[in-house]
């Protein structure tokens, strides 16, 4: 068996981040992506904005991923417009054109939240096993779940 040498040491969030390390490259076309958004959304009407995504560069050509076909036509006919607007940056010059993409956007499912509910006649027959239990850990487990039925102030009255 052997033991393989890490070749790299691991470098500070800081340096990774800022431009020095190995993620510049990434981090650099992260930032113009997020220029050219920001810059396109700029100069659309306010009800096209929010639909509005660059999702890349590849080959000359922007990415642009709109949620639903009726902006997708719209972006169509509007492209050299836009065009023109991200050419006038000297960081966008060289983008010669746009790629269209329809993607759905869904917002993430929350998991459902499942309230258990215990009634109360089930909470004294637990109780009343607790009481039989001769192992404490056993009992305490018995009784923390015992506490969790809802109980009406009427069936705490005659207890101590």
């Amino acid at each position: 068996m052997s033991i393989k040498v890490k070749r790299f040491r691991a470098q500070p969030m800081s340096a990774l981040l800022s431009g020095k390390g190995e993620l510049s490259g990434l981090m650099r076309m992260a930032s113009l992506i997020e220029r050219a958004q920001q810059e396109l959304r700029d100069h659309l009407p306010e009800e096209v904005r929010p639909h509005l995504f660059v999702g890349g560069y590849r080959q000359g050509k922007l990415t642009l991923i709109t949620d639903g076909a009726v902006w997708l036509t719209w972006l169509r006919y509007e492209q050299a417009r836009l065009l023109s607007i991200l050419q006038r940056l000297p960081e966008f010059e060289a983008v010669l054109g746009f790629q269209f993409k329809v993607r759905p956007v869904r917002p993430p499912k929350l998991p459902r939240r499942y309230v258990r509910e215990l009634p109360a006649q089930a909470a004294d027959e637990i109780s009343s096993c607790a009481r039989d239990t001769d192992d404490p850990r056993l009992r305490q487990a018995l009784e923390r779940l015992a506490s969790h039925a809802e109980r009406s102030p009427s069936d705490t009255e005659g207890q101590p």
